[in-house]
């Protein structure tokens, strides 16, 4: 038997459920680590807005009959495993450069994996659920506009503090 619309959006909530309390995690442990208060603030900020994603995704989810009870995701998964592989010969100046990378890439994939669900909703008709990926679809893209700020400003700085070069130009 097929399944229904709301079988396959439940799906897709469960998955984006999973994937952002596997990126919360994350984003608290990139908020304790390196010594870039800027990055600190945002990683730390966009983990309190990533655990209300997470809460509205869930009642949307038991909106539709579905539970959180089981939820295990392959996008969680990969989420989780990213920015361990990310450090893998990096000094650690350069690991706020690191996290900032792997959050930019996550938040980024969170956009793509929001687009599906809002794209699948409506195909089933259901506009509250559509409206709510776009919501957080909106927030994550803009997230990734402030993570994306940082990145060159934080390899100039680990460049600084791992060789005597100057810098070449500004960037």
């Amino acid at each position: 038997m097929p399944d229904t619309g709301t079988d396959l959006i439940k799906r897709y909530l469960e998955d984006a459920i999973a994937a952002e309390k596997s990126f919360e995690t994350q984003l608290n442990g990139f908020a304790n680590d390196g010594d870039d208060n800027e990055a600190k603030a945002v990683f730390s900020k966009h983990a309190g807005e990533t655990r209300s994603q997470s809460e509205r995704l869930t009642a949307r989810l038991e909106a539709l009959g579905g539970s959180t009870s089981t939820i295990k995701s392959f996008l969680a998964h990969v989420f989780g495993l990213s920015p361990k592989t990310a450090q893998l010969g990096h000094e650690e100046q350069e690991r706020t450069t690191q996290n900032l990378i792997m959050a930019f890439a996550i938040e980024n994939a969170e956009c793509a994996m929001y687009e599906a669900l809002a794209t699948t909703a409506l195909a089933a008709g259901d506009e509250i659920t559509a409206r709510l990926a776009t919501e957080i679809q909106g927030e994550e893209k803009k997230t990734a506009d402030e993570i994306w700020q940082l990145i060159s400003p934080s390899a100039r700085y680990a460049f600084a503090h791992l060789t005597e070069l100057p810098l070449q130009r500004s960037v």
